[in-house]
């Protein structure tokens, strides 16, 4: 008779993992995420500053013409919608989707449409329309992170690569890992999450500290405007900053409103070769009217004119909040490849100084970082965002606690508007 088998103790059951264990593994491609978007954004940086030198010093100066003559910005304004309407036109891709339907949050492009976006991107920011890097650069980095991610580690679920470049992105873009979070949790909070708060953003949050951190080492860059130190808030404070943020937000819903009525006007002519030019030609005559500080994406302009606000009249500096916010709305709705955040804090700089130079008695940082706060909320509906950028300009704790209150009237007024963002059927996005 066969002796049967001894029988076997069962099997242990497998630990679960620990979300410190699920993490771990994390750190390395978040890391390397945040270093690759960082080299990006200051290699389209750069390459934009250099070709911005030659068309605006260099070849002016050679030509004998004023360098931001009204006769000059026609031509480079037109000329750079030309340039960026062969891209869109020709180069495979073009260049993207329409910028008046994207925001911060990218969608994974092909890998095929992102050269002709960059470069795109390049132009318009030497060229002089009023629109920042962020969107298009955020885009980039998100498509090249998710091919090159999904290939290297294609179990990794596809989610995580947009959110560590999304991340990163916007690390390297404000030099810290503070906007990035505040983002993803105001992301976050309309969706469903599996675990802690911080075990979801952990990833993107080492994306972005890293982000910030390669940006900080190689460029320096800084956001403080350097205005004199505020101190010991008083009743009338509280006051000015609620009027000021409120009435930043009515101006930053003006250009929404205005917004989907210009991106019909443009996209009648249809074809990129005369929506860009275009669009350029009445950017000319914008910077014509406004002055040479409302071109560009605006931050190296708020610092001129934070170092010297006397130096302008109130109602120059109206001139130049109206003239920039216009010149946003164009930019982004005749096609050029940019982001409305950046020229928003410039409209929103000029708007402050603007108050301040009507109420002397009105403290000029107070006023700045006001103002931008209610243009910001209405421009992007991204309430965390918004008192960051508003509280980084003035680097002053004692005016976090009157932008969190002046931030209530002001969102009061935005909430349940239409967004600075279209749909695909042109409708705006609510």
């Amino acid at each position: 008779m066969a002796q049967e088998p001894a029988p076997q103790a069962p099997a242990a059951p497998a630990r679960p993992a620990t979300p410190a264990r699920t993490l771990l593994p994390l750190i390395l491609p978040a890391v390397i995420v945040g270093v690759g978007a960082s080299l990006l954004l200051l290699g389209v940086s750069e390459a934009a500053e250099a070709l911005q030198d030659v068309l605006w010093q260099n070849l002016p100066d050679a030509l004998g013409v004023g360098r931001y003559s009204v006769l000059w910005m026609m031509i480079m304004l037109t000329a750079t919608g030309v340039a960026v309407g062969l891209v869109v036109w020709k180069v495979p891709g073009h260049a993207g989707p329409d910028p008046a339907t994207t925001g911060l949050e990218a969608p994974v492009l092909p890998p095929a449409v992102l050269p002709g976006l960059l470069l795109a991107t390049a132009l318009m920011l030497a060229g002089g329309p009023s629109l920042g890097p962020e969107n298009p650069i955020i885009a980039a980095n998100v498509g090249l992170t998710f091919w090159i991610g999904h290939r290297l580690l294609p179990k990794a679920p596809g989610g995580l690569w947009a959110a560590l470049a999304e991340a990163a992105t916007i690390g390297a873009l404000f030099g810290t890992p503070v906007a990035a979070a505040l983002v993803i949790s105001e992301a976050l909070a309309g969706r469903k999450i599996r675990g802690a708060l911080w075990d979801n953003v952990f990833a993107p949050l080492v994306a972005a500290a890293v982000g910030a951190t390669t940006t900080t080492l190689i460029a320096e860059p800084t956001f403080d405007l350097d205005l004199p130190a505020f101190d010991h808030p008083g009743w009338d404070d509280l006051l000015a900053a609620v009027v000021i943020a409120s009435a930043g937000a009515l101006l930053g819903l003006a250009a929404v409103y205005a917004f989907p009525y210009v991106h019909a006007a443009f996209n009648w002519l249809r074809h990129p070769m005369l929506m860009l030019p275009v669009g350029g030609l009445v950017l000319g005559l914008l910077g014509a009217l406004g002055g040479h500080l409302t071109l560009f994406k605006g931050l190296d302009e708020i610092g001129e004119l934070a170092a010297d606000p006397d130096g302008w009249s109130a109602g120059e500096f109206a001139t130049m909040s109206v003239v920039k916010l216009a010149a946003m709305v164009v930019a982004a709705c005749c096609g050029f490849r940019g982001g409305r955040i950046f020229p928003s804090v410039f409209v929103g700089v000029a708007l402050g100084l603007c108050a301040h130079a009507l109420v002397p008695e009105v403290h000029s940082a107070l006023a700045v970082s006001t103002a931008v706060l209610g243009v910001l909320l209405a421009v992007t509906r991204q309430g965390w965002v918004s008192l960051f950028t508003a509280a980084v300009l003035v680097a002053s704790p004692t005016i976090l606690a009157l932008l969190c209150i002046a931030s209530l009237p002001a969102w009061l007024l935005v909430t349940g508007r239409p967004q600075m963002q279209l749909r695909e059927d042109g409708t705006p996005v609510r």
